[in-house]
């Protein structure tokens, strides 16, 4: 099964022809791409109606879909208040995930601003575990859910962390945004070695069939030294930010996996994610 291929939310280009986002899928295999992922970061607020048109939009369209669990969720808080809130986010991005058809949701980890790096992943895991169990109860194990890379430094999210995250159960996938992990090391992935240390690790860690399936987020990020992200740039943004996608597209394509990559450019995140499929493709 090839790499998929879509957007995180819609590019400026999309209001040209469309208005409603249930329209997405339709726009996407106009557009030669395969995967779209639906945005809830500042809440979920799905209605009936909007998720069942975007469902049968994705069917018709043959468009699989992602779901991304709202920003405002840290597993890591130090407050028991806020992590009790994180899990009916992630409980309410599974309902809603349901409803749109999407067998992913994608979620951040928090911070450790207040406390060491061991303390907020020790909470991290508890909350993600509680959140897990309560999702099964309720009659969402079909929902993977994805932790996902953050690119600040002060964030819960380094690659490592993220696999540990990963290793409470089986079915967890890791987002690897290789956008976030270049901008917390200060541009550390200058080419097909970084990736394929990163890929190792997962492999490594996780085994080859989480391997094979990875979910991922990518774009170009202008970062700052000792913060880390400081905000998304498009492929046409060339400020020397990285990081570069061909390198990954070609191990990708040679090791013959299978993930999901979307796109987060800052505006042309549809064209940007078409210009990783042709290199994929071309490559492949």
């Amino acid at each position: 099964m090839p790499a998929k291929f879509g957007p995180a939310g819609n590019s400026e280009i999309f209001s040209v022809k469309y208005k409603s986002s249930t329209d997405a899928p339709v726009f996407l295999r106009e557009m030669g791409l395969d995967h779209y992922e639906y945005q809830c970061g500042r809440g979920v607020k799905v209605t009936d109606k909007t998720a069942f048109a975007l469902r049968e939009n994705a069917e018709k369209n043959d468009i699989s879909l992602s779901l991304h669990a709202p920003y405002f969720i840290s597993l890591s808080s130090v407050e028991a208040e806020k992590r009790d809130n994180s899990i009916n986010y992630i409980l309410q991005s599974c309902d809603a995930a349901t409803r749109i058809g999407a067998d992913r949701i994608i979620i951040h980890s928090g911070s450790c601003a207040k406390i060491s790096r061991e303390e907020a992943l020790k909470l991290a895991k508890d909350t993600l575990l509680r959140a897990r169990k309560t999702a099964i109860e309720q009659g969402f194990e079909h929902i993977t859910f994805c932790p996902e890379t953050m690119g600040k430094v002060n964030q819960l999210g380094n690659l490592a962390e993220v696999l540990e995250l990963c290793k409470l159960d089986d079915s967890f996938v890791p987002c690897i945004d290789f956008g976030h992990l270049n901008a917390r090391e200060f541009g550390y992935i200058k080419g097909k070695a970084e990736y394929k240390k990163m890929l190792d690790e997962v492999e490594n860690i996780l085994g080859t069939d989480r391997l094979k399936v990875f979910h991922s987020h990518f774009s170009k990020i202008m970062f700052t030294n000792p913060g880390g992200e400081k905000k998304h740039l498009t492929f046409a943004q060339n400020e020397g930010f990285g990081p570069d996608f061909e390198p990954l597209m070609e191990i990708v394509a040679k090791k013959n996996l299978s993930p999901t990559f979307v796109c987060e450019s800052a505006g042309t995140q549809a064209e940007d994610a078409l210009t990783m499929k042709k290199y994929y493709l071309s490559v492949k």
